[in-house]
């Protein structure tokens, strides 16, 4: 059984005092410049900023989550998020993080189910959008800004209120607090239906961070920097945080996501984590610049790109494969590096379902990067590929982290035990109930073994549909496999109860305009591309390509092209890049009928 120690989760700050105290804990951009917080800075803004908050009045209850008070964050990545979250824990109290794209009634039922206390928000926007959502929240007692808001008090003013007595009154209650103790309740968006809020303790984050630490492994390095971009608020990126503090490596948060290449460059990180869909992104920019050039440049990028996706790190491609992709990775991958700052030993990819086409390309290409696994009801982690030899199979999420039980039920569900689970969904032993049984966590997810050692998602178990025929089709490795086109961005597979399957195609209309323009078709808008009898054409080319990996009934009979991306603002995505499938199948209704008309 692998140990973990008995750490809460602010335990992080003392540990780095005592072995590597930095100079940059946590930096992050103001007015143009990168400020730097030391760690002994952070450990003295998070001391005074929790002996405010019980200035203030809060209080824990015997250390219950029912009984404990609660504070909500909605902010950006920046310093004060990480500030919040320990002054909160500090003191017994119970983090709600909140993610800033949450709509106003899912805000205000969030806030009302953990009866939340006060509210830290980051600009006038997310004030503005907790003040109204708080209008109907009686628990709520102020909202705190930590930019200067007009008419908000800024998060300053609760620093400002300690003193000696409220400080040393902090400093005994951390002694007090048992690794046991909630630490955070973390409300899932999901695919469908209302908020559940997943009871996490110090012990399930702190021990999936150090089961973490040690299979991937990330060994203590203060001399590593890493980027921070994806939302706080998920698991992914909160656990991420704490592996990166407990090993000693700088934090550097991006201004935004529009910044991120600036960022990198700027920053030159050792590392980051990321979901597929930006990776994605990444990669069509990539062979967009690709596409604008000619002549003998124009073949060598492509010829080079073509060589990656057949790079396999279990495997040799032979001195000759070798030989050809050493020139590729310094003629033309050498630039893909250095736009990612040209330092990254490590880029982590989870929250959804990674194309392995696109995992070959880009470690193909020198950048490595892991995909890992795992639902917030596990704190999150799973299985994650690492950097040891053979630990990584790509189109597989890895090898189970050293110190987790894993096994798959008969109907194929992956089934997970250890102290990362959670200890529940808040106020609903009900929905505990269905996932929690004898110890083990129902993920929901469907997977298979690949070597005895790899495990492999096929599914989401609530996704599989069955067609009239009566024959199940799993939608995501069709998806995935579509995908891997140049020509569509997003893809979403039907048929549920129907004779085939079908598909709705977002086009990437960077690679489409291209395709016309180059095949003499004038290009005027997206609404018109979509209807035109040749692309209509090309895209039904592409689809009897993809069809021939799959079984005939999982083939896509039609499809309907779309013009307008989805996305998080039109309500299509959660905010991990994942596909709202109900939302879409309502939305697109219309759609679906003329592909079954």
């Amino acid at each position: 059984m692998q140990k973990y120690p008995d750490f809460r989760l602010f335990d992080v700050i003392e540990h780095q005092l005592n072995k590597f105290p930095k100079s940059d804990m946590l930096s992050a951009k103001e007015n143009g410049v990168w400020e730097h917080y030391s760690t002994s800075t952070v450990a003295d803004i998070v001391n005074k900023f929790s002996a405010g908050l019980l200035k203030l009045g809060v209080q824990h209850n015997d250390f219950t989550a029912e009984g404990s008070d609660k504070i909500a964050i909605i902010s950006n990545n920046r310093p004060e998020w990480v500030f919040t979250d320990f002054a909160v824990q500090q003191i017994g109290a119970i983090l709600v993080p909140v993610y800033p794209t949450t709509n106003p009634i899912e805000l205000e039922f969030i806030l009302n189910d953990a009866q939340v206390k006060y509210i830290f928000a980051s600009d006038t926007e997310l004030y503005n959008k907790a003040k109204y959502a708080a209008k109907n929240v009686a628990s709520v007692k102020n909202i705190y800004s930590f930019n200067e808001v007009e008419g908000a008090e800024n998060f300053s003013n609760v620093l400002a209120l300690a003193d000696e007595e409220s400080l040393a009154k902090v400093a005994s209650i951390k002694k007090t607090i048992s690794n046991k103790h909630t630490a955070t309740i973390i409300y899932t968006s999901g695919t469908t239906g209302t908020p559940k809020g997943v009871v996490l303790s110090h012990e399930n984050i702190v021990s999936c961070v150090y089961f973490s630490k040690n299979s991937f492994p990330f060994e203590d390095a203060p001399q590593y920097k890493v980027l921070s971009f994806l939302p706080l608020n998920h698991i992914f990126e909160k656990c991420a945080t704490y592996i990166y503090l407990f090993s000693a490596i700088s934090i550097y948060y991006a201004e935004s996501i529009e910044s991120i290449g600036e960022n990198l460059k700027e920053v030159q990180p050792d590392g980051f984590t990321t979901v597929p869909r930006l990776l994605e992104k990444v990669y069509e920019k990539i062979i967009a610049k690709g596409n604008e050039l000619t002549g003998i440049k124009r073949k060598l990028f492509f010829w080079s790109v073509k060589l990656a996706t057949k790079y396999d790190n279990l495997k040799s491609g032979g001195f000759l494969y070798n030989f050809q992709l050493a020139i590729a990775r310094k003629l033309v991958f050498s630039k893909w590096r250095e736009a990612l700052g040209g330092n990254v030993k490590f880029i982590i990819t989870g929250g959804a379902a990674c194309q392995e086409n696109l995992l070959r390309v880009f470690n193909g290409a020198g950048v490595p990067v892991y995909e890992g696994y795992g639902p917030t009801e596990n704190s999150p982690v799973i299985s994650v590929n690492r950097k040891s030899a053979r630990g990584s199979m790509y189109g597989t999420v890895g090898p189970v982290l050293d110190g987790l039980e894993v096994k798959i039920a008969e109907d194929g569900e992956i089934l997970v035990k250890g102290p990362t689970v959670m200890q529940g969904y808040y106020k609903r032993p009900d929905l505990t109930a269905e996932v929690l049984k004898d110890g083990w966590l129902y993920t929901g997810d469907i997977g298979v073994w690949v070597d005895n050692k790899y495990l492999k998602i096929t599914d989401r178990k609530k996704e599989l549909f069955k067609t009239s025929g009566g024959k199940y089709v799993a939608p995501q490795p069709i998806e995935n496999k579509f995908k891997e086109s140049r020509f569509i961005e997003q893809v979403i597979v039907v048929g549920s109860e129907k004779k085939f399957v079908g598909a709705l195609i977002v086009p990437s209309f960077l690679a489409l305009k291209d395709w016309m323009i180059s095949n003499n078709i004038t290009f005027t808008t997206n609404e018109e591309a979509i209807v035109n009898p040749q692309v209509l054409s090309m895209y039904q080319k592409t689809i009897e390509e993809y069809n021939q990996f799959f079984n005939h009934v999982e083939q896509v009979k039609k499809f309907e092209l779309l013009a307008k991306e989805w996305s998080i603002e039109t309500g299509e995505m959660t905010p991990k890049m994942s596909l709202k499938r109900k939302i879409i199948l309502e939305k697109y209704k219309d759609a679906i009928n003329r592909i079954y008309a």
